[in-house]
């Protein structure tokens, strides 16, 4: 019946106490106060030898010192676990520093010991292995235990001034998310904060660049002749079989020029500026709130030995370890995967070829002249669902191979796990944009002479406005994708969960155990939850910088995202998910190198956009050799006046295989397409010189926005000069105590 619960008290008896805590007596805690909650099934639910080692886990949790309370409602025993106040005496003694006298135990313990520290030594000892030889994983694996969970218990405070859609612009209560989920998270969300905060000006200058194409929307010269060119036909796309006019692509070519324009290159830069700057800032505001929470000097290895021996006072210490044929193992792993996810990229280009033969043949008038837009809509959806689905797969192949590694601690384990899965998730979400970007319409020969895949279909180009447009409708719709889409399951998906368990679930009359059961209902959590939000991060701030010359609304909508995620990550960590085992930590750890990683790879990539992609340099080489301008220069013309006419070589139709096959064949005898290309169909010297300067543009932009992010690496130190003197200070207050104790012994 609804409300039936039994209770039992387990304790240790007075000679089992917890190893090395000779050094205070045990204190008894507020009952209600639990550490740790385990959930097993029924025992007639479960077979004797699983009943017999659930028995041998909790009697070796009660010699340890440690009491367990027992509850039950008509389908799960639900077991409170709570440590004595002893076993963190001994980890702030462990801790302390070993020159000079021991200060007395009353100086050590605190008043009252903070629930993060609570919880984080006490999942250490539950994750650690039993006499048996079993760990709590292990017992979960063999349906010894369903699941554990800290309580959420003090959250009313976050859910109030954090955790609510209304507190979307208010500032970030980071001490008091400290306090709650420990160090990890706080500094999780103080990164986010701040990068929201820097996108600022990025999205304003990238907004700046993109409306600045709308003031020379309609007197544009490219625009103007595109629109006028009713007598220029271009050659077929693909398997159309028809010539279209180059005045059917106006509206793209004014398009284009929104974010194809002069002051792309200056936004690059500024990027490239931005980037650094965020960094070195971050590392500022990072040190100044380690400082406040006295971890300046928190050592990350020191703090698991502790852990290590309250569990085990005879551990023994990992040495570290290399082995230079499981590297290169992992290496051939790694690259064998790198080769998957380039092999994926080709998939698509596959699809696109498949689906622009098939959308040319369908007879829907909404498609006929619109099909190389069909293809790189459809191709960016499929690329988000393969994306989708070699996250999964990534997450794995990643996980297998740091156990192959064998790291020796979890943390040394959890960075190089994100060192191999953001490599293969940046492959992952990047090869198709590389693909558009510096691959598409390169390889397609010319027409009469077209490459074809498997001898049939013919390999797919670029849009009749230019690459530039491929490469903006591919970052959109994947942007847009990622921010909307994402969002939306990320917070609904949980949400409905909890909202279904909470409908059919039975309750208990008891609060304690209603609290209980509410807790086990919200959604469960692991070492990756946190992990995850990090990479969603990374992957989103390659996006804002890695394509953003294509893209300059990317910080933009990145901003607008980001004000998103914060209280949706907030309102998922304290309404919806059970609450996560606090970590300390004192910076975000690997985060920090890939994200200059990032940096240097948006550099490179952005000026490649630039030079390989871009219009931007066959403009300057007209405007400055080939135009009107420096023919006739005392003529008032535009010096852009027949850049189209000299971007577009000549096709004689009469050279395609089997030209009546074209609609409107009768009436064109020649047809354009972009390229560098003479009679005979060779390339022209005009496109090799194109191609040095193209090259020299490149190594010269790499090497002036790299100085620049060195210059302002240079420029802004990395630690506060307060944070420094704050840090001597307490350096020389410590040597001065340590001298005037030194000097009393002396004098006895």
């Amino acid at each position: 019946m609804q409300g039936e619960e039994s209770l039992q008290v387990l304790v240790g008896t007075e000679g089992d106490s917890f190893p090395l805590m000779e050094i205070s007596t045990c204190e008894a805690e507020p009952s209600e106060q639990w550490d740790f909650i385990l959930v097993a099934k029924y025992h007639t639910e479960m077979r004797f030898r699983q009943v017999e080692r659930q028995k041998q886990f909790l009697e070796e949790l009660k010699r340890r010192g440690f009491h367990v309370k027992v509850r039950e409602d008509q389908k799960h025993v639900f077991y409170g676990i709570r440590a004595d106040n002893r076993i963190f005496d001994l980890y702030r003694t462990l801790l302390m520093e070993p020159e000079g006298p021991a200060p007395s135990l009353e100086k050590v313990r605190p008043t009252t010991i903070p629930a993060t520290t609570r919880i984080r030594i006490v999942n250490f000892v539950l994750n650690s292995k039993t006499a048996a030889g079993d760990s709590f994983e292990d017992l979960v694996k063999d349906g010894v235990f369903e699941t554990k969970f800290p309580l959420h218990r003090g959250e009313e405070d976050l859910k109030t001034k954090w955790a609510r859609w209304r507190n979307m612009l208010q500032e970030q209560p980071i001490d008091a998310i400290r306090d709650y989920f420990g160090e990890k998270v706080a500094l999780y969300f103080a990164w986010l904060g701040w990068y929201t905060y820097m996108l600022v000006p990025a999205a304003v200058v990238g907004l700046i660049v993109f409306l600045s194409g709308f003031a020379l929307f309609n007197s544009s010269q490219i625009s103007k002749e595109i629109c006028e060119a009713d007598d220029i036909f271009m050659c077929p796309i693909g398997d159309s079989n028809s010539y279209q006019p180059l005045s059917v692509t106006c509206t793209f070519a004014k398009i284009t020029h929104l974010f194809d324009n002069e002051g792309t290159v200056l936004f690059a830069i500024f990027m490239a500026l931005w980037a650094t700057m965020f960094l070195e800032f971050w590392k500022r505001q990072r040190a100044s709130v380690v400082l406040h929470w006295d971890l300046y000097g928190w050592d990350e290895d020191q703090e698991e030995m502790v852990l290590e021996l309250i569990n085990c006072p005879d551990y023994k210490l990992r040495p570290h370890q290399h082995s230079f044929l499981r590297s290169t193992i992992i290496l051939v792993l790694s690259l064998l995967m790198i080769c998957l996810m380039i092999g994926m990229a080709h998939l698509l280009v596959v699809y696109r070829v498949l689906a622009a033969a098939l959308f040319s043949n369908l007879a829907w008038p909404f498609l006929e002249n619109q099909v190389t837009t069909a293809v790189v809509v459809t191709g960016a959806l499929v690329h988000y669902l393969t994306i989708v689905i070699m996250t999964e797969v990534n997450k794995r192949v990643a996980l297998k191979l740091c156990d192959f590694e064998k790291p020796r601690t979890f943390s040394e384990r959890e960075s190089k796990f994100t060192v191999k899965f953001f490599t293969l998730q940046f492959f992952a979400h990047f090869s198709s944009l590389i693909y558009v970007a510096f691959i598409l319409g390169r390889i397609n020969g010319h027409p009469g002479n077209s490459t074809r895949l498997a001898g049939l279909w013919k390999l797919e180009e670029c849009h009749l406005s230019g690459c530039m447009m491929d490469l903006f409708v591919q970052m959109a719709i994947i942007m847009g994708l990622k921010q909307t889409l994402s969002n939306c399951m990320e917070y609904l998906w949980p949400w409905l969960a909890y909202k279904w368990r909470v409908l059919w679930g039975c309750w208990a009359c008891d609060p304690e155990l209603r609290d209980w059961q509410r807790n086990y209902r919200l959604n469960s959590v692991t070492t990756f939850t946190l992990f995850e939000e990090f990479m969603e991060m990374m992957i989103q701030y390659g996006f804002t910088t890695i394509f953003v010359a294509a893209f300059p609304l990317a910080p933009l909508l990145a901003l607008f995202s980001n004000m998103v995620e914060i209280r949706l990550d907030a309102i998922k960590m304290v309404q919806l998910h059970q609450r996560l085992v606090p970590r300390k930590a004192k910076d975000i750890g690997t985060w920090l190198q890939v994200l200059e990683t990032i940096g240097v790879l948006a550099v490179i990539a952005n000026g490649m956009v630039i030079a390989f992609t871009s219009e931007f340099i066959p403009r300057v080489i007209y405007k400055y050799r080939d135009s009107p301008c420096q023919k006739e220069p005392h003529q008032k013309v535009d010096c852009l006046t027949g850049y189209v006419n000299h971007s577009l070589s000549v096709f004689h139709t009469k050279h395609f295989q089997d030209p009546k096959k074209i609609r409107g064949s009768e009436n064109v005898t020649v047809c354009r397409y972009r390229d560098y290309r003479d009679e005979d169909y060779n390339l022209t010297a005009q496109f090799w010189f194109l191609l040095a300067i193209r090259l020299a543009f490149l190594i010269l932009f790499e090497h002036v926005a790299l100085c620049i992010k060195l210059i302002a690496a240079w420029f802004v130190p990395d630690i506060p000069q307060s944070v420094k003197n704050k840090v001597l200070e307490e350096k020389y207050e410590t040597l001065r105590k340590k001298l005037r104790s030194s000097s009393k012994s002396t004098d006895v």
